[in-house]
């Protein structure tokens, strides 16, 4: 799983088709998408377009809350595949821990089993959640996919997944933007250290931590500028400069 990706968060249509295309010829491998998105159409299309060959992508979607239980995920895992124009999934998540999780988890495992997913795991699970799965399934989650930015580290979650093996993935990396992420002092004064935006500083940050990011952006320079993180290493005081931003708090609550 690339340790870097490309979000698809309110790119539909032309422009989510444009967006992917462009993200994947820029060098990007990880694109992420959800049924709740409505952009699995277009997100395919980018891939199609793109022209890179499917082995080298690793492509997520999400299973939504109306679609929980056993034979509705099947059904709704085969709708994406189709929307994406797919024969495989890299990864699949639970998208809310809502519903008839069991009965998902169980049909997930079959696919994954089958094939037809290389790996499953679950969005906004909370420890407790996963330990759930952990005791009454055979295969765990592979990936939490749960918002983590500099206003909310997620530090306990991140002991957690790395203790048992499961990759922490970041939704909404960079914030959106929101509480002046892009002109926060403290990530503006290490970034002229390196000659670096806040956002690469901060996308650098996840990456140092062992985290997955998925920052989203429509505008090809800011794609650029996103991926343009491996070239510099924050240090220490970096780190734990960016850790004391941190208000513990979601920043998103519409969400909840």
């Amino acid at each position: 799983m690339p340790i870097l990706g490309f979000g698809t968060l309110y790119l539909r249509d032309e422009l989510g088709v444009r967006s992917v295309s462009e993200a994947i010829s820029l060098g990007y491998r990880l694109i992420d998408t959800a049924t709740i998105y409505g952009n699995e159409e277009a997100v395919g299309g980018g891939i199609k377009r793109s022209g890179v060959n499917r082995e080298e992508l690793f492509v997520t979607s999400k299973l939504w809350v109306d679609d929980s239980g056993y034979e509705s995920t099947k059904k709704a895992f085969e709708t994406s595949l189709t929307k994406l124009g797919l024969d495989y999934l890299d990864l699949y998540l639970i998208h809310r821990p809502r519903g008839d999780v069991h009965g998902t988890w169980r049909a997930m495992e079959e696919l994954y089993k089958d094939g037809k997913i290389k790996a499953i795991g679950v969005s906004n699970f909370t420890p407790e959640q996963i330990n759930d799965l952990i005791d009454n399934f055979s295969v765990k989650p592979a990936v939490n996919q749960i918002e983590t930015h500099a206003f909310f580290l997620q530090a306990d979650e991140l002991e957690f997944l790395n203790e048992h093996n499961i990759q922490h993935e970041a939704w909404s990396p960079l914030a959106q933007g929101r509480n002046g992420y892009f002109t926060n002092p403290t990530l503006a004064k290490i970034g002229e250290k390196y000659g670096k935006s806040n956002a690469q500083v901060a996308l650098r940050w996840h990456y140092q931590r062992g985290i997955v990011a998925i920052p989203r952006t429509q505008q090809k320079a800011h794609m650029e500028e996103n991926l343009n993180i491996f070239d510099f290493e924050l240090d220490e005081s970096d780190m734990q400069a960016i850790a004391a931003l941190d208000l513990n708090k979601t920043q998103f609550p519409e969400w909840e």
